[in-house]
């Protein structure tokens, strides 16, 4: 479990994220949604130290992260796995290469071990036989599926997924989900997910935090988020027709 205690973060005059308290659990998928400028992008990277923030705790499991050293950091993001936007795979890297790369930071595993992870992680994420592939010969799905191999490469506590679906199709958009709901509850990660895809609040949606104006203005599930009265959130999650018919379509 992450616990965060009335965190806070300014850039100047700018204040993005006004005294915020929540809690991400446990073997479930917790998204973090909003509109843009909304403060959950700099709330993602202040949880996982990319961002300082100026007052507040953050608790990995009853760990202060905002109290740590370096080297204490290091400690606990050995337990992170990070799927960022786009998938940010390194281009001259081969698959193996890429889901190679974070147990070669953090481990002193010997090469066979690290190659049989690999194996393991690129089976988990149904492609297997692509070790040697670059990232230009896959698909846009495919760079995905070796992100998420590589996020969980180091058989992490906690994942960190940025807009897992910014550039996929609905189709591709869906499998990525269920992967990352699936992978959840099998290894029972504290999964958050940084999204403004109403498919995914729908379909993966344990633990939903809406921030607005940087502040956290509703919290529920994706069951209790068809019943809220709450105007802003409903203005984010109706803005649009074909979101109309998807909740429909989960109300019936």
């Amino acid at each position: 479990m992450i616990e965060v205690h009335n965190i806070n973060k300014s850039f100047e005059d700018n204040h993005v994220l006004k005294d915020i308290s929540t809690h991400f659990e446990k073997g479930k998928v917790n998204l973090i949604i909003g509109r843009s400028g909304s403060g959950k992008t700099v709330f993602l990277k202040s949880l996982v130290g990319l961002q300082e923030v100026d007052s507040g705790e953050i608790l990995f499991n009853g760990r202060d992260f905002t109290k740590m050293n370096l080297k204490q950091r290091k400690e606990i993001r050995k337990e992170i796995g990070m799927l960022f936007q786009g998938g940010a795979l390194f281009d001259s890297e081969t698959v193996e290469e890429n889901i190679v790369y974070p147990m070669d930071m953090f481990t002193n595993m010997s090469l066979n071990e690290k190659i049989e992870r690999a194996n393991f992680c690129l089976n988990r994420v149904n492609i297997e036989n692509s070790n040697q592939l670059f990232p230009a010969e896959l698909s846009g799905g495919m760079q995905k599926r070796v992100a998420i191999a590589r996020a969980i490469a180091l058989n992490p506590k906690y994942l960190f997924c940025d807009e897992p679906n910014s550039g996929l199709d609905p189709i591709t958009s869906n499998v990525i989900d269920k992967l990352i709901k699936d992978i959840t509850e099998e290894f029972n990660i504290t999964t958050i997910v940084n999204t403004h895809d109403m498919n995914s609040v729908m379909n993966i949606g344990d633990h939903i935090v809406f921030l607005y104006n940087g502040k956290k203005w509703w919290e529920g599930t994706n069951k209790e988020i068809l019943h809220s009265d709450n105007k802003e959130l409903n203005d984010f999650v109706y803005a649009s027709e074909l979101t109309k018919k998807l909740i429909g379509k989960n109300n019936l």
